[in-house]
């Protein structure tokens, strides 16, 4: 027991016996400065800068930016760009795979594999303005009324145009008609040939109601009209108004192009619809 007690003893007198630390001028020997010291001293003083060594570093981990460059982690900013990224990548690569989807399809047609006939994007909307007779089971009273009525002039618009019509139309583009108006054919349209990048103008003052691209018709411009009319130009090289703009008669709105799967060259698809029948254009515009 009484060991123990000397050793403990002998174990704090060490801790507390002090100890001078003298610098000295290495020619000279002149004291530059002395530090006295306990062993009890350096443990404290150690203890402390270490403490506050652990305290700067974790301030700095925390509040500063110095904190990214620590492997393995991230901040919350980096995570929301890390996920905004992965979005755009999914949806670039799905517009990437449309691409080549569409390109694989276009491969066959630009070899010459495959004969396209032409079709055009009037077919599906005649189907439903072109009912056949036989297919309705009409009773007698029904008989009577269709005769009385065929007997009549059904159509007084394309019959007495000049009489009817309250819309002034006039040529939205100079050229030479490759395809004229036919309802057995289902072409409700004219086409005019002319030079890429001519102007297409406004048939008559309206609205431009639909302004965008479609796939088989390329860009596409619809306009109303005063009267229930409807003018339709296809195969657009650049649309030059949007949907909702007021157009004035004669006014710029496209220019001639070659767009759409279904054209054949740079001309305009050129339609004319009245109360919503499509009407032959060279009743009611001169394109001479």
């Amino acid at each position: 027991m009484k060991k123990k007690i000397k050793k403990r003893s002998i174990l704090k007198q060490k801790l507390v016996d002090k100890y001078r630390l003298v610098v000295l001028n290495e020619d000279t020997f002149e004291e530059r400065f002395s530090l006295k010291l306990s062993l009890l001293n350096v443990f404290v003083l150690g203890g402390v800068l270490s403490f506050l060594l652990i305290f700067i570093t974790t301030f700095f981990i925390t509040f500063t930016p110095i904190k990214q460059f620590i492997p393995g982690y991230s901040s919350t900013e980096l995570k929301i760009k890390a996920s905004k990224l992965a979005f755009e990548t999914d949806s670039l690569k799905r517009k990437l795979d449309v691409l080549e989807d569409y390109t694989r399809a276009l491969q066959p047609i630009l070899r010459g594999d495959i004969k396209a006939d032409f079709i055009d994007t009037l077919s599906t909307e005649t189907e439903k303005v072109f009912i056949k007779d036989s297919l309705l089971n009409a009773s007698r009273e029904d008989s009577l009324f269709r005769e009385k009525i065929e007997s009549q002039d059904r159509f007084p618009i394309q019959n007495r145009a000049l009489e009817k019509v309250k819309v002034v139309f006039f040529a939205p583009l100079n050229g030479n008609i490759s395809e004229g108006f036919e309802t057995k054919s289902k072409h409700l349209a004219i086409d005019i040939v002319a030079p890429k990048n001519t102007p297409i103008k406004a048939a008559a003052d309206g609205a431009v109601i639909f302004s965008g691209w479609t796939t088989e018709t390329g860009y596409v411009i619809i306009l109303k009209h005063a009267s229930d009319y409807i003018t339709v130009y296809k195969h657009n090289g650049n649309l030059l108004k949007q949907q909702g703009d007021f157009v004035k008669s004669g006014e710029v709105i496209a220019s001639v192009g070659s767009t759409g799967e279904f054209t054949t060259g740079p001309h305009l698809h050129f339609e004319l619809w009245s109360g919503g029948y499509a009407v032959n254009p060279l009743n009611y515009i001169d394109f001479r």
